[in-house]
């Protein structure tokens, strides 16, 4: 009885073993616009190792970087064709699909620190607002990663509203365009590589290019000797978007290892480039770059511009009124809604 007792203890291991190996795997492809090389690349393949170690090799994910794949605006497309599985760029790209995605993509003159902006994502009902636009095109939002505020870069003074009377810079298309000419400033929409050009030959006065310590890294300020931290203007979303039909058909744990990841990305993003940010300006300053700080009046008109300038968005499609709403709502439990 003993040997047998033992004999079946050991078919039901080898049992619990081989469902264990048969457990299904999800194979992921992924695309990003970062390069591998980059402080957001390192931290995108710090992700997918977290994902496949906790998962214990049944989730597989194939990063594609440098939107290697397909252009970057295109990976949204890509992921819901089934092209790829999952977009990790992020929701301003998808602007001309519906204008709501703006609002998921880049708040501008809404929330000053990233914590704030994930705040509204997680316990403010951006998710479930987010939600909504995203299945109607066959996707499933998992979540953001904010690297902060971005600083301008100017061969000007760009000490506050007053000085963007006339300011040439560039901008990208869509909504921060309206808002800067309503205050005076002349947005140039052009592509992201024409920058540096364009500051060295004068054709434009400065540009909205990155957060302060990845135009360090651009040598924007090896020509434009002026720029503002922190930064108030474009605090971009990236997100992590994937198929809805893929998602929907993966096991529930892999499913919340993904997202809890991702949360993790959310927090190491924040906090990577908030140090990173303040090295850069310390940086700056030593080799003579003028660092402006924009008064609180100041930095109130540009939400007061930014948030009129959302309602003619928000009348555009349903699903930007719902997204709107939604922002302004919270915004105003934290005391930073401009009164109209």
């Amino acid at each position: 009885m003993k040997i047998i007792s033992t004999l079946l203890a050991a078919v039901a291991v080898g049992g619990l073993c081989a469902g264990a190996a048969m457990a299904e795997t999800t194979k992921l492809r992924i695309q990003t616009h970062y390069a591998p090389e980059t402080v957001s690349g390192k931290l995108a393949g710090q992700f997918v190792d977290d994902v496949q170690t906790m998962s214990n090799g049944t989730i597989e994910i194939e990063m594609f970087y440098s939107s290697s794949v397909v252009k970057s605006v295109e990976t949204f497309d890509a992921a819901a064709s089934g092209i790829l599985d999952c977009d990790m760029t992020g929701g301003a790209y998808q602007t001309g699909k519906n204008p709501a995605f703006q609002f998921v993509g880049d708040i501008m003159g809404g929330y000053t620190t990233p914590y704030q902006q994930l705040s509204w994502l997680y316990y403010g009902g951006g998710l479930e607002a987010a939600q909504q636009l995203y299945n109607k095109y066959g996707m499933q939002l998992i979540g953001w990663w904010v690297y902060g505020q971005e600083s301008l870069a100017s061969t000007k003074p760009i000490e506050g509203i007053k000085d963007l009377k006339d300011w040439k810079f560039r901008s990208p298309p869509g909504l921060e365009t309206e808002i800067f000419a309503s205050l005076g400033a002349k947005p140039v929409v052009m592509d992201f590589t024409e920058i540096f050009t364009a500051l060295e030959t004068g054709i434009i006065d400065g540009a909205d290019a990155s957060g302060i310590a990845n135009n360090v890294g651009l040598g924007l300020y090896d020509i434009a000797k002026y720029t503002n931290f922190p930064g108030f203007h474009s605090m971009p979303s990236d997100h992590l978007a994937c198929n809805k039909a893929k998602w929907d058909a993966m096991p529930d744990y892999q499913r919340r290892i993904i997202s809890v990841a991702m949360q993790k990305l959310a927090l190491q993003t924040a906090l990577t480039f908030e140090k990173a940010n303040a090295e850069a300006v310390a940086e700056l300053k030593a080799k003579g770059v003028e660092v402006s700080a924009w008064s609180d009046e100041d930095l109130t008109a540009f939400r007061a511009a930014a948030q009129a300038a959302w309602e003619g968005w928000a009348e555009k499609t349903p699903e930007a009124r719902a997204l709107v709403d939604s922002h302004k709502k919270y915004l105003e439990t934290l005391g930073l809604l401009v009164q109209q």
